[in-house]
């Protein structure tokens, strides 16, 4: 690992504040702290140790800090590479990190990719790409990343997992990430096992056949309905987790339960096991969908969590097909009477039932876990 490529790769973290949070530590990786950051880091709600793509859990389960200051930044299972961590390998295993990918100015408009090509061979300049199995791409590189990965596909011909859009919502509002089209990614690697977008302005999904891919998430504050469409009209046949946060229409969030009709019938998605459609303002309208849905039977695991679900959709949900072979039926963040959610308990009783968070329940104004 150059010098050159740690003082960009430090650059990049600090200036754009983008990958994670540096909180302060000495150089023996022991992290110093005054009694007003511990106080603070104290107050905060533990990371959640699952990965998101192997469980649903809460928006911001995935991007907290522990207590002790040490970042749980990681994806696919692996670390996100960054001063901290390589500081202490100075030849790391290309194997053992999702390396992060930047292009320029965060606040720069039109951009026209240089950064990130830049970017890009710098990494493979320095470390093996053929050992590569995840990267995260973050700041505006994400609209430019598919076309420029897809043309260097035969240098990381073991990447397995992406992430576009790849920056802590808590410096970052989710409606400012720029996407493009996808697609590119997807045709270009076929042995590709994962992908996650955040961000949906721009973001652009053909209908696509691809066998390798088991993990599929779209975060947004409002995911666009051709892109919903697409996925339903693509041919994923190993796909095990689909999570999409819908969001609202003032983002862009303009789905409709008709754009959900290709996903929910599951022809496409034999594999199938987690499904989330999450974060909608039409939640109930989701709700009554999926308690039809041809591919709620094999379902381990079941999201409608993060939007404005109300008594109307769990009622859709109770008087639908059986969901007692359920696992796991996430439905945090709801506007659901206290009736409402002991009823649902009570018809599921060997079901893990996820009712947390609820919201008060103001007809006059109901919104989603994340939005802007």
């Amino acid at each position: 690992m150059t010098d050159d490529f740690l003082a960009k790769l430090s650059a990049v973290v600090k200036g754009s504040e983008a990958i994670m949070r540096q909180v302060g530590h000495t150089h023996d990786g022991h992290y110093d702290h005054d009694e007003e950051d511990l106080a603070a880091l104290n107050a905060e709600t533990p990371a959640d140790p699952r990965d998101p793509g192997e469980a649903f859990i809460p928006a911001s389960g995935a991007y907290h800090w522990d207590m002790a200051g040490a970042h749980r930044e990681t994806y696919a299972g692996l670390p996100v590479a960054e001063p901290h961590v390589i500081v202490h390998h100075r030849s790391p295993d290309p194997w053992r990190f999702a390396w992060p990918l930047y292009d320029g100015d965060p606040d720069r408009e039109n951009d026209d990719g240089s950064g990130f090509a830049a970017g890009l061979e710098e990494l493979l300049g320095t470390v093996d790409g053929s050992r590569i199995q995840a990267i995260v791409v973050a700041g505006s590189g994400a609209p430019n990343a598919p076309a420029m990965l897809a043309a260097n596909a035969h240098r990381l011909p073991r990447l397995r997992s992406l992430f576009l859009g790849f920056v802590e919502p808590e410096h970052w509002e989710i409606s400012w990430i720029q996407q493009g089209d996808v697609t590119p990614v997807l045709e270009a690697f076929p042995r590709l096992e994962r992908l996650d977008v955040r961000g949906s302005e721009g973001l652009r999904l053909r209908p696509v056949r691809h066998a390798s891919l088991k993990v599929l998430r779209f975060e947004s504050g409002g995911l666009p309905g051709h892109v919903v469409r697409a996925v339903g009209e693509s041919e994923l046949p190993g796909l095990e987790h689909l999570e999409m946060w819908l969001g609202v229409s003032q983002y862009g969030g303009d789905a409709t339960v008709g754009d959900l009709q290709g996903i929910l019938s599951g022809s496409g998605l034999p594999a199938l096991r987690r499904l989330g459609l999450r974060d909608s303002e039409i939640q109930d309208e989701v709700a009554a969908a999926v308690a039809s849905a041809p591919v709620v039977a094999r379902l381990e695991a079941l999201s409608l969590s993060m939007g404005a679900l109300t008594d109307t959709g769990a009622e859709s949900l109770l008087s639908g097909q059986p969901l007692t072979h359920l696992r796991h039926l996430d439905l945090h963040h709801h506007f659901l009477t206290d009736d409402m959610a002991a009823r649902v308990r009570l018809a599921l009783p060997g079901v893990e039932v996820d009712l947390s968070e609820p919201q008060p329940s103001l007809e006059e104004w109901r919104y989603v876990a994340v939005s802007e």
